[in-house]
């Protein structure tokens, strides 16, 4: 079976066959059509020739022996509050922000308190300070954070609660007396509480055994006697409680014990005046 051939009108006869455009229009033309340009010999020569362009530099291999690479470490420490240095004239630090609940116990003056609320302020953390004379304390809290409000003082009891957070840490500084009262804000993760004893009375016990972190400054040979059968210190460290100067204390935990003296600065001592024990 057979086709009959196409026909052409006059008008398109003598013309040439119609060819396929090279562009083809899409949803997302322009209208604008691309123009491909050969490349020249000499950019092919350019592209496909070896060595072409910048090269890196042309050094010798950073490398270095086994018995160098102590040479090159750097040392990294806890990191918190540096509340001085111990007898290797290393800095101590206390790490207050942490993600369980911390209680710490101080044994001490103003003084000592006052140092501890104005470092841990410039760590970041947000600082309350409940106690009983707040004018020993007004003072601190407008200077503390240079305009910033970093640093609240709560009569005894009137404490809210602070909201911490792993970004924002909060340190409670009680500071209500030899039998402080029980608080309504406890430590939690991300907030430690500091509690103030200005000496060791008959309720000191309770606060003493429950306390993950002790401090106590120079203390009379009756107080030892108390700290031994509550913390179990040894009797070489209880020689030397009552002969501690001002600016020194003993860190102790129930396996662990340190003597740190606690150097003010500038700033601080313009703030706090000199070191002492008794206020």
């Amino acid at each position: 079976m057979s086709y009959p051939a196409p026909t052409m009108s006059q008008g398109q006869r003598g013309q040439e066959p119609a060819r396929t455009p090279a562009h083809v229009a899409s949803p997302t033309d322009t209208g604008l059509i691309p123009i491909v340009r050969p490349q020249t010999p000499q950019q092919q020569r350019r592209i496909f020739s070896p060595g072409f362009g910048l090269r890196g530099p042309r050094r010798n291999r950073h490398v270095v022996t086994a018995e160098e690479i102590a040479a090159i470490s750097m040392p990294i420490g806890d990191d918190g509050v540096v509340i001085g240095t111990d007898t290797q004239s290393q800095p101590a630090v206390l790490g207050l922000a942490r993600p369980t609940p911390f209680d710490v116990v101080v044994v001490g003056g103003l003084w000592i308190a006052q140092v501890l609320a104005l470092r841990s302020a410039a760590t970041g953390a947000r600082v309350a300070v409940e106690t009983g004379r707040p004018q020993a304390w007004q003072q601190l809290a407008q200077a503390a954070g240079g305009g910033q409000q970093c640093m609240t003082v709560y009569p005894v009891g009137r404490v809210p609660a602070q909201g911490p957070s792993v970004s924002s840490p909060v340190v409670l500084i009680r500071d209500c007396g030899v039998r402080p009262p029980r608080g309504r804000v406890t430590s939690l993760p991300w907030q430690a509480v500091v509690t103030v004893l200005p000496f060791v009375g008959e309720h000191a016990p309770r606060w003493l055994a429950q306390a993950q972190l002790v401090g106590i400054q120079r203390i009379s040979p009756q107080e030892t006697e108390v700290v031994r059968e509550t913390l179990g210190i040894p009797a070489e460290h209880l020689e030397m409680l009552p002969t501690l100067s001002d600016n020194v204390a003993l860190w102790c935990t129930r396996k662990h014990r340190k003597y740190v003296m606690t150097e003010p600065t500038d700033a601080e001592t313009g703030l706090l005046g000199m070191a002492r024990r008794l206020d």
